[in-house]
């Protein structure tokens, strides 16, 4: 190879390694740059709950409080009756992990290591749900609580979630066929039942995707607003988001760093919940998962 030509080849991938570079930088200002404009209102709301009254209406607004107010957050707690709201969406969004986690493992064991006759289209069905809107379906489930007389209650909150869920069922399925169906088969031999296996095998192996489920199934709940909108009229009963509106009516729409201390309490347990169980969310979200165990 001439000089020439071992000079052309190192000034090629010298440019190319600098194209690579520039190329990684741009992609990376643009990803901070959209985290930042996702992050923004955050922060606004976090450093309003943090000013006082006279510095939140007044003009220019200031990004950085001038004085930490952290009373406001007392002052928001109390007024609003968050302690009662906090633990009826607590009481609410356990039974409802509980529920969804217990049920559609079961359901997806079935679907995942059972043969039955019409496996396959009675599977599609289940996930031909996904594609009706719930707001179809908002009336009549409303006329059958209401024959129920289950309106007023937690009951239509909690109860649905025992009869299962598309998507946390084809979740599950999906991890379930990562796993070697040589244990199940080993397990039969030694006379073990599905109840058994699924208790026993299935579920500890299938932790990740059984923390996904959970984690989303408490975050809905935590955050429903139209669920005990519309089924809870009792204000003893209320749940932290018709509770925070609740208090938005009740201390009037200029008191605005109270009712964003109030948003910031009742958005925080989500937050933190997520941060600690992130990793089995990440892994219970990657459906070929169960071949790890």
């Amino acid at each position: 190879m001439t000089v020439a030509a071992t000079v052309t080849k190192k000034s090629y991938h010298q440019s190319r390694r600098t194209k690579q570079r520039i190329s990684k930088w741009i992609v990376t200002l643009i990803l901070i740059a959209g985290s930042l404009t996702f992050l923004m209102p955050f922060w606004w709301m976090i450093q309003t709950s943090l000013k006082s009254l006279q510095e939140v209406v007044s003009y220019p607004p200031t990004w950085f409080p001038e004085k930490f107010v952290w009373s406001n957050y007392k002052e928001a707690w109390e007024a609003g009756n968050f302690a009662r709201y906090s633990a009826n969406t607590l009481l609410i969004a356990t039974v409802a992990v509980c529920a969804h986690v217990v049920s559609n493992s079961f359901i997806a064991y079935g679907f995942a290591k059972i043969r039955f006759p019409g496996k396959g289209l009675l599977f599609s069905i289940i996930l031909g749900t996904m594609i009706i809107p719930g707001f179809v379906t908002l009336i009549p489930q409303y006329i059958l609580f209401s024959k129920l007389h289950w309106v007023g209650t937690y009951l239509p909150l909690v109860i649905p979630g025992f009869f299962g869920s598309a998507f946390h069922i084809f979740l599950i399925r999906q991890f379930y066929l990562g796993i070697p169906n040589d244990l199940v088969e080993a397990a039969k031999i030694d006379g073990a039942s599905h109840i058994y296996i699924w208790r026993s095998i299935m579920l500890p192996l299938a932790k990740p995707a059984l923390a996904t489920v959970a984690i989303g199934t408490f975050t809905g709940a935590w955050n429903d607003f139209l669920g005990p909108l519309l089924y809870v009229n009792d204000e003893a009963k209320y749940t932290l988001q018709i509770g925070l509106q609740a208090f938005k009516v009740s201390s009037g729409t200029s008191q605005w760093h109270l009712l964003m201390a109030g948003s910031v309490m009742v958005m925080v347990p989500v937050i933190v919940i997520f941060f600690i169980f992130q990793r089995y969310f990440i892994e219970g979200m990657n459906i070929s998962a169960g071949t790890k165990g």
